[in-house]
């Protein structure tokens, strides 16, 4: 860098090349990171309590369980080279029927994947079956298990299976999250990318 900014500026003195140096260093490293934010990887902090456990929010907003919200790394370039899948966590901007049917209204959500496009959904006394076989839910805790009974067309009348192109969503807080049971699937295109990794605090560090 140094020899590129002597052949560009000869007359500099010595420190002015370091200014410009440092200038230009401190450029790119933000630039670095700006590009590392805008496709790669994005931080989100956990705003409600809709995944407790798996991710706190922090108290005292209602069903909070800690002190401090958790932050997490979102993998925004995983999707562009395969489909999401059941079970994974994501981050996505909320359809616009979330405005006006979760508290708080739109923005963006972190939820989980419950089922793809082509399954079909059903909920019998707050237990999840996909295909008509029930999903072993461990991060789903006894406490925060509703006992709703739904299947898709109570939803969206007619409808028996996931559209193409289309996600449905659920807190791991079944009892406290506004998810796809109130407005909805998740379009495919308000996907921004996976859940991988909480950095946020030290002691809640883990992989997803």
């Amino acid at each position: 860098m140094r020899r590129l900014l002597e052949r560009l500026f000869p007359n500099l003195s010595p420190l002015q090349r370091t200014i410009v140096d440092w200038v230009v260093t401190i450029a790119g490293a933000v630039l670095l990171v700006l590009a590392l934010k805008a496709w790669v990887v994005n931080p989100y902090k956990i705003p409600s309590s809709s995944m407790e456990p798996t991710f706190h929010c922090a108290r005292p907003a209602p069903g909070c369980q800690a002190s401090t919200s958790d932050r997490v790394l979102a993998d925004r370039l995983i999707y562009h080279f395969r489909s999401p899948k059941r079970g994974e966590i994501i981050v996505f901007h909320a359809p616009k029927m979330a405005e006006s049917a979760c508290p708080g209204g739109g923005g963006v959500f972190v939820k989980r994947i419950i089922a793809v496009p082509g399954d079909r959904w059903s909920e019998l006394n707050g237990y999840v079956y996909v295909n008509g076989k029930r999903l072993d839910e461990p991060y789903v805790k006894p406490d925060r298990r509703d006992h709703d009974t739904l299947e898709l067309s109570d939803i969206v009348p007619g409808l028996s299976r996931v559209p193409k192109g289309e996600y449905f969503v659920m807190g791991d807080n079944r009892d406290e999250s506004c998810d796809s049971r109130k407005w909805g699937f998740v379009p495919r295109k308000n996907i921004i990318g996976e859940v991988f990794f909480t950095y946020w605090p030290l002691s809640r560090i883990a992989t997803h």
